[in-house]
């Protein structure tokens, strides 16, 4: 199912759509064309901290940043699957540009999904031009005035926000009950009412070092009441403002296993571009010791090869099959009433960390199984693999530790989960 030229669920648009007949195939095929460019330019990337500016604007003259948009204001509304497989071509490319890309479109869907009609206008705005970063640990305190709350704070890690017309943090309510867990908001501050700090980039981390993940600062912003979300945006599976206001599932606004695939597909592409480099190495090249044959010829290598191969398919089909089950729970909830239940979503983050990992063990087992001129400043598979290192590092990857916080909520125990 797409919900761009096959499927379009609402009639009325406010924002004129770009290309109003794009396609799936169209978009992932421009993403395709694009990958030797972002390639090509993924040393400079991670010297600056983020992709060129002419790479962005080749992303949004493709549509990039509009594909899980709401049709009304201006997006193309296609599916998880579709927009995963554009964005693990340009993670093909470079996996830090790819992470920085889909961070800064994701979050269209997030706001078609949570927040109140007046606020969704305002924010996609007449032309439809919304790219944010949301960084949903707090940095900052929301103060509530008339009409809304004034933010301040400082966020790390927002990933996305080089390019980005706003930004989007959770911040604590001041004043809020201290009895239990810290009411929040999340709080949509404009361009120009914050800060991006110059902590990204050349050679600042070990790896995701194109991801455009510095971090914000807010002195002092009013943000509307119709501008801030809610701070648990998991908190009540159902209706939501988007399934009201586009009438498509989709905005059910479930975000746990979505948001863990936003950078599951980055891995897909580090696994992809690593296997495409092993190959072409041992096509080319021969073994150290006699008797001397090609490297794909001998056994050793065609195990690798092989094994990183069913790892990296594996883990792609399963990353899509996650898109694919969350349309399929949304179409249910709209077709039957169902509810698409948190224990639902907790199950896609649980398959998406299965395909993190597949992914991620295929470019390490590559990695070990490349000559020591891979591990070189410079060379993209030693960049692979460092990237590789920051995915593994990331919470929300953590599957050992958070399987037990999943099976606890399967079984209806206290679980410690965000939102």
């Amino acid at each position: 199912m797409s919900g761009m030229a096959q499927r379009a669920w609402t009639t009325e648009t406010e924002v004129p759509v770009p290309e109003p007949d794009l396609t799936p195939k169209e978009v992932i095929a421009r993403a395709e064309a694009l990958k030797p460019k972002v390639r090509a330019e993924a040393a400079a990337s991670e010297e600056r901290g983020y992709h060129s500016e002419e790479l962005h604007q080749d992303f949004l003259n493709a549509g990039f940043y509009r594909l899980v948009q709401p049709r009304r204001f201006g997006g193309y509304e296609c599916d998880w699957p579709t927009f995963w497989r554009a964005m693990v071509q340009i993670s093909e490319g470079d996996p830090g540009t790819g992470w920085c890309l889909t961070l800064a479109s994701h979050h269209a869907w997030v706001v078609g999904s949570h927040w109140a009609e007046g606020g969704q206008r305002e924010i996609f705005g007449p032309e439809g031009d919304f790219r944010a970063p949301h960084r949903a640990l707090p940095g900052g305190t929301a103060r509530p005035v008339e009409g809304g709350y004034v933010v301040k704070g400082q966020w790390d890690y927002c990933s996305g926000v080089p390019y980005a017309t706003h930004f989007m943090g959770n911040a604590i309510i001041e004043g809020s009950d201290t009895s239990g867990p810290p009411q929040m908001i999340v709080a949509v501050v404009p361009r120009g009412q914050y800060t991006m700090l110059d902590d990204w980039g050349a050679g600042r981390q070990l790896g995701m070092q194109a991801s455009g993940s510095q971090s914000v600062r807010v002195e002092e912003a009013f943000v509307p009441e119709h501008w801030a979300g809610p701070g648990a945006l998991n908190a009540t599976p159902g209706p939501t403002p988007g399934t009201a206001l586009h009438g498509n599932p989709m905005y059910l606004g479930m975000i746990y296993g979505i948001y863990h695939c936003g950078l599951v597909l980055t891995m897909v592409g580090a696994a992809r571009a690593a296997l495409g480099e092993f190959e072409e190495s041992i096509r080319t090249r021969k073994t150290t010791f006699p008797p001397q044959v090609f490297r794909y010829e001998h056994p050793d290598f065609q195990r690798v090869f092989g094994v990183a191969r069913g790892m990296t398919e594996a883990a792609e089909n399963l990353l899509y099959r996650v898109g694919e089950v969350y349309m399929e729970l949304c179409e249910r909830w709209a077709e039957t009433g169902e509810v698409f239940s948190r224990n639902d979503d907790l199950r896609l983050w649980g398959m998406a960390q299965q395909a993190g990992r597949l992914a991620s063990e295929a470019v390490e087992l590559i990695f070990r199984s490349a000559s020591s001129s891979s591990a070189k400043r410079g060379q993209p598979m030693q960049r692979w693999f460092r990237d590789v290192a920051m995915y593994r590092g990331h919470l929300a990857a953590q599957y050992e530790n958070l399987g037990a916080q999943f099976a606890k909520a399967h079984f209806g125990l206290p679980a410690q989960l965000p939102g």
